[in-house]
């Protein structure tokens, strides 16, 4: 006997994927027409008939939401950006507070994660936290929006994609960090972190720096642009090059608080005074900042509010309700690392 035919013999013949039939099949607005029509003609030629049990059990809630953590280089095993490990409970928190259980993965961005939930009852949808290299990351997005996948991430808005972002005000974190320290007497700024579309959320604090920087009048020296990583020891890396520039500094600003600890680290250990003759400044406010010698001056990202704000958005995303980018404040958190 002849078995019937499926989405996968439809896809087969169509030479697109299963999640394209089924999208065409339903008359999804993602499909193309040609592909749509080229889609349901041969489902009718095969006589193809949906499976009404199936679907209605792929639609079922399963009242789970899945966190996707990635990786990230650090200095011991866990490879967690300990910024995100305060986010993490508050989602679990956010997540029990809304009757939801909290299904946590950890991935490499080189994993086929952008398919591991579609056409699943492993959850209703999906919280991202981190990614790398912005512009690897960008197209795994592509492929969760095509997939019909409902999620939200952490992080700066994403102008060219039709998703939901929750992050904060980076570019005004950047600015307040800067004036604060030029308002103490420095001047000769130094940057340690990636400025460009590989790493967004930098990428912001940069041009907030340098929009204080101009409205003070002081020059903007790409020589003390220094790339780095999340990671104590790439900020370390960074201020050792500093040093060997011969490039005159008084101040640090690392785009991470890891970044700027392990510059003031190789400051130190290079017999330069933190703050007598160099202020340095972080950004996010991890528990280590008020624990560094000196203390951290940094900006505090609201991590309670943060893991609220993404667990709220994609309840919402699979009720359906509108959602949209949300940018939070940051705060000023001033300790003796730059001199007040």
């Amino acid at each position: 006997m002849k078995s019937k035919p499926t989405s996968f013999d439809i896809a087969y013949r169509a030479g697109v994927s299963q999640s394209t039939v089924s999208r065409a099949l339903r008359n999804s607005p993602l499909v193309n027409e040609e592909t749509r029509l080229k889609v349901q003609a041969i489902a009718r030629e095969l006589n193809y008939k949906v499976d009404k049990n199936a679907s209605n059990l792929r639609s079922q809630q399963s009242s789970t939401l899945a966190l996707l953590l990635f990786e990230d280089p650090t200095n011991d095993d866990s490879l967690i950006n300990p910024f995100f490990l305060s986010m993490l409970g508050s989602i679990t928190k956010a997540c029990s507070d809304k009757g939801y259980d909290l299904l946590v993965s950890f991935q490499q961005m080189n994993d086929d994660w952008h398919a591991e939930f579609e056409d699943s009852n492993k959850a209703d949808g999906i919280i991202l936290l981190g990614y790398g290299d912005f512009v690897d990351y960008e197209e795994k997005l592509e492929q969760l929006i095509e997939q019909d996948t409902r999620f939200v991430r952490w992080g700066a808005q994403v102008e060219s994609l039709p998703i939901v972002s929750i992050g904060c005000d980076n570019f005004h974190g950047g600015y307040q960090l800067t004036e604060h320290v030029i308002m103490n007497g420095r001047k000769d700024f130094a940057f340690f972190g990636e400025a460009s579309s590989h790493a967004p959320e930098f990428f912001d604090r940069y041009k907030g720096h340098c929009k204080a920087l101009t409205d003070n009048k002081l020059g903007i020296n790409a020589a003390r642009q220094l790339d780095a990583i999340s990671t104590e020891d790439s900020g370390y890396q960074a201020a050792l090059k500093l040093i060997a520039s011969g490039e005159p500094f008084d101040a640090v600003f690392g785009a991470s608080d890891l970044i700027a600890i392990g510059a003031m680290r190789a400051l130190q250990d290079n017999g330069y005074q933190v703050p007598e003759q160099v202020a340095v400044i972080g950004f996010d406010d991890i528990p280590m900042a008020s624990f560094t010698f000196p203390s951290l001056t940094t900006a505090k990202q609201n991590t309670k509010l943060a893991g609220e704000l993404l667990v709220d958005s994609l309840i919402k995303l699979i009720h359906g309700e509108p959602v949209k980018t949300t940018l939070m404040p940051t705060s000023l958190i001033v300790r003796k690392s730059c001199g007040s």
